[in-house]
């Protein structure tokens, strides 16, 4: 039998999912009420958290062992009259439940009013027949937001226990049951399938033969993924109340609504992952799940500590712990990521499995409602061995962590394999090992993923839809990379203001938390370098840029307290380095998307406008530490010693909710290029090339000097310059270099880049001598003048230098591989070209640490700052030198090949 697909919802629809819609909430208020009566129960009969945990994870098990069942009978007889029958049925047994006496009778009456949980396999059996493929994701996702009857349960169900005591809420909740089932019976009809097959006369599918699909693999990869957003939800939504009151010492009332918080958007949103689903696919929509439910996870595991270092003075204690506050917003984001994720499973279901929606639905609901009941056991459990409440966030940590990597892995093994034969953009939306569904149907493609024919140098493909790929790519590229230049260079502007808000350290110690975070970024920049062709541009984006959380948040918190150990922010300083990396990785990506022409251009305005986030950091972070930008939940401020009102913390959370919007838009907004794709070894051929060092030392003239300038001059000012608040001039520099960068890529483009960087190193010579000039005559103004003409070179050089590398390895590999295929030869160009970009990248990064380190060293040698910048005009001469004799000059590689490139362009333009 194949089912029969409509375009268009049939009659009843609408009505048939609102009804149902509101039904399941109310079935699920009460397959989920022991989680506020069981606290009554716990206090009378002196329960342990293990038996807790039995009693309020029980109804989960009932409803879940049932959910095949009532799939296939909803599938066999109609989901209407297997729907109100479930709430009859639930009904009768929680209102038993209000006369249970013991602990043992409360099992039982709790396996009765588990039924209530078996509606939402009845649910999707019964509303997905009423709409086509392409809005079932969207109906769905309104359906399975009836879990906001637990939020139902945590708001009002605190208030009659209170009033009237647990029984009368089961006695009241039972009464709600009975009366929806009336309501639904009256508004409803049976689902189109079940009123043809009445019509017809045929016969129902037999149970045998409607279980037989679950022998497929992706029925249980399906259930896997269903198990974390599902199951871990109705844990989170039992357990957080006696959480809430362990760990903040609430109140029930307080505690169950606050649950709430957390119920309501896991619930309501699960509308929005629907339409996501339906928009962007469901994979896609996966991913993000899982990578941010990883990252709130692994927040939320960590438990309060206090510390005690053996300092050189005597012990040094400080202690961390979430409150309430950030302990809501995060859960809260938890919240809403898991909704998405539970629409995004079951969005494939019905259009895999059209024939056996109940069965699949109903293992798939089977094993997620599964989580539900072994997780709050395993929660009460692990509170009983370990004695630690954020033990439960520890599992769920290492339990998304293995769904993501096994996904991953699952998705990139069927990529390689399809990619081999030649079928890659057929690939459906969520690949598994094996098995796409049930014979018979056709499996649409994913809208999202990798592009297998990208032709750039092809002018008909790049006009014909080529630029407008590659133009998106590089605009999320650009957005996502300001942000890791911001958090990378965030602490040349924190660490001038810790000493006036109570921190104790050293102008030694100070300079290398303003170096640090350029050496740990240049240090990441040569892996991140290699690692876009291993895993994909779109993954790589969206997971580096994501990694920027980690230190955004870490820097909130650590600043509050002059308490805080050097030690924790020499490792934020470190982990700001995430944001270093990035550039290699970006740059890497975007040099596959654009044909050389135009790839200069397009890499100064990725880098350009990337670079560009030194100068709104330096500009944005003075601003908002002087205002409580986030009130309560930013926390309190610091005051200096001129009784100034600071708020540190805020150079570090006014990131977080850019980064989450660059992340989605990484994710959602870019491509993947398959003939990118490369191993290391492959990619390994770059440090046999004599260019790919040559280049590194050029590089590093230019944007080694823009980013360690712009690490080192805020503090090296505020030392030379006490009397003036350089600090507010300090983001004019990074400003102006990362505008000239994004200006005059088309400089390079059309006259070339070796003559381009030539002029650049004479030009920071120049800058050089004058800035030793101004500083002997205690300039400031002369001396800032100096420096900003050395970002405005850096920054055209930095354009220049980059221009000039795929040029180099064109000619390098046609000297090196003549016997292959011109095409071969310009595919391992631009796998190298790529490659050395970024390589090139990592070792000029690391001018972010040795320039902030030679100030600081001359200052403590000399007592001034002239030795360092003597060093700086010494290695500007070698760069020029170089440029000229290898390069531009009339012996350089590139001498001809420039030198046609003016004429060209000339020629090409319109008389």
């Amino acid at each position: 039998m194949t089912a029969v697909v409509a375009e268009a919802p049939t009659t009843g629809a609408n009505r048939a999912l609102w009804t149902s819609t509101a039904a399941f909430t109310t079935c699920f208020a009460v397959w989920t009420i022991f989680s506020i009566i069981g606290i009554g129960v716990k206090d009378q009969l002196g329960l342990s958290e293990t038996q807790f945990g039995l009693l309020v994870g029980t109804p989960i098990l009932t409803g879940s062992l049932i959910r095949v069942v009532l799939g296939v009978w909803a599938d066999q007889i109609g989901g209407r009259r297997v729907f109100a029958g479930v709430m009859v049925l639930a009904a009768i047994a929680t209102f038993l439940t209000s006369y249970a006496d013991t602990y043992g009778e409360l099992l039982v009456a709790a396996l009765g009013v588990g039924i209530a949980g078996g509606s939402f396999s009845v649910g999707v059996t019964y509303v997905s027949k009423f709409f086509p493929p392409k809005k079932q994701g969207t109906a769905l996702g309104i359906f399975g937001a009836g879990n906001v009857g637990a939020a139902v349960t945590k708001f009002l169900a605190p208030f009659v226990m209170v009033a009237a005591g647990w029984p009368a809420v089961a006695q009241v909740w039972a009464a709600g049951l009975v009366v929806m089932a009336v309501i639904f019976l009256a508004l409803t009809k049976e689902d189109p399938e079940q009123q043809a097959r009445v019509r017809e006369g045929r016969k129902s599918v037999p149970m045998a033969s409607q279980l037989s699909v679950l022998k497929n693999i992706q029925v249980w990869r399906f259930a896997l993924y269903y198990f974390f957003v599902f199951g871990a939800f109705v844990a989170l939504a039992l357990w957080l109340p006696r959480y809430l009151m362990g760990v903040y010492h609430l109140d029930v009332k307080t505690a169950g609504m606050l649950a709430a918080f957390y119920s309501v958007p896991a619930s309501l949103f699960r509308i929005y992952g629907g339409t996501l689903s339906d928009r962007y696919g469901a994979r896609a929509v996966m991913y993000v799940t899982f990578a941010v439910s990883v990252l709130c996870t692994f927040m939320l595991s960590y438990p309060p500590t206090t510390y005690i270092i053996e300092g050189v003075t005597g012990p040094i204690t400080f202690r961390t712990e979430m409150g309430l506050i950030p302990f809501l917003a995060v859960i809260f984001v938890l919240g809403f990521f898991m909704s998405l994720g539970k629409a995004a499973v079951f969005k494939h279901i019905p259009v895999y499995y059209p024939n056996h929606v109940g069965a699949v639905g109903g293992l798939v609901g089977m094993v997620g409602g599964l989580g539900g009941f072994i997780l709050p056991l395993a929660f009460g459990a692990l509170n009983d061995l370990t004695g630690v409440w954020t033990s439960c966030f520890v599992l769920l940590f290492v339990l998304v962590s293995v769904a993501l990597a096994w996904m991953h892995f699952a998705v990139r093994h069927m990529e390689a394999t399809a990619s081999r034969k030649g079928v890659g953009e057929m690939m459906p939306e969520l690949p598994e090992m094996q098995g796409f569904g049930e014979p018979g149907v056709v499996v649409p493609p994913r809208r999202a993923g990798p592009i297998a024919d990208w032709r750039p140098e092809d002018p008909e493909f790049w006009r014909g839809g080529g630029r407008a790929f590659a133009r998106r790519n590089l605009w999320v590229s650009t957005y996502c990379l300001l942000l890791s230049f911001a958090v990378w260079m965030v602490w040349s502007v924190v660490v001038a203001r810790l000493p006036a808000i109570g921190f104790e350290f050293t102008t030694g110690q100070l300079f290398w938390l303003a170096a640090l975070p350029g050496l740990s970024g240049a240090t990441l920049r040569i892996f991140y370098a290699f690692l876009v062709p291993i895993f994909g541009g779109r993954l790589w984006t969206t997971l580096s840029t994501a990694s920027l959380l980690i230190p955004a948040f870490g820097i909130g918190y650590a600043v509050q307290s002059p308490e805080t150990p050097y030690l924790i922010f020499l490792v934020l300083a470190l982990l700001c380095g995430f944001g270093g990396g990035n550039f290699a990785s970006s740059m890497a990506n975007i040099s596959y998307f654009f044909p050389k022409a135009e790839k200069g251009n397009a890499l100064a305005i990725n880098a350009g406008l990337g670079n560009l986030g030194v100068s709104v950091m330096q500009f944005l972070v003075p601003v908002v530490v002087t205002m409580s930008l986030f009130g309560a939940l930013g926390g309190q401020a610091q005051i200096a010693s001129d009784g100034t009102q600071y708020w540190m913390q805020n150079a570090g959370f006014v990131w977080v909710p850019l980064i989450l919007v660059g992340s989605v838009a990484a994710w959602f907004g870019m491509n993947d290029i398959l003939s990118a794709k490369a191993s290391f070894a492959e990619q390994a051929a770059i440090f046999g090339r004599i260019h790919t060092w040559l280049m590194c030392w050029l590089y590093t003239g230019t944007f080694g000097t823009f980013i360690g300038m712009s690490a080192g001059f805020p503090l090296l000012a505020k030392l030379v310059f006490p009397d003036i608040n350089a600090l507010k001039y300090a983001f004019i520099g990074p400003l102006l270099g990362a505008l000239s960068r994004a200006g005059t890529g088309w400089v390079s483009d059309r006259f070339g880049g070796a003559r381009v960087s030539l002029l650049v190193f004479l030009v920071q010579i120049v800058a050089i001598l004058g800035m030793i000039f101004f500083l002997d005559a205690r300039s400031f103004w002369g001396f800032f003048s100096m420096v900003l003409l050395l970002f405005v070179a850096s920054g055209v050089g930095n354009a220049s230098t980059f221009q000039m590398v795929p040029g180099i390895m064109r000619q390098e590999v046609d000297r090196a591989e003549p016997g292959l295929p011109d095409e071969a030869r310009r595919q391992q160009a631009e796998r190298e070209s790529a490659a050395v970009i970024g390589f090139i990248s990592a070792i000029a990064a690391y001018g972010a640490f040795y320039i902030p380190k030679a100030y600081g060293s001359s200052i403590e040698l000399t007592g001034t700052a002239n030795a360092a910048l003597w060093g700086f005009l010494i290695f500007y001469v070698s760069c020029a030198a170089l440029t000229w004799l290898v390069y531009s000059g009339p012996r350089g590689i590139l001498y001809d090949v420039e030198r046609r490139l003016a004429p060209a362009k000339a020629a090409a333009l319109p008389a």
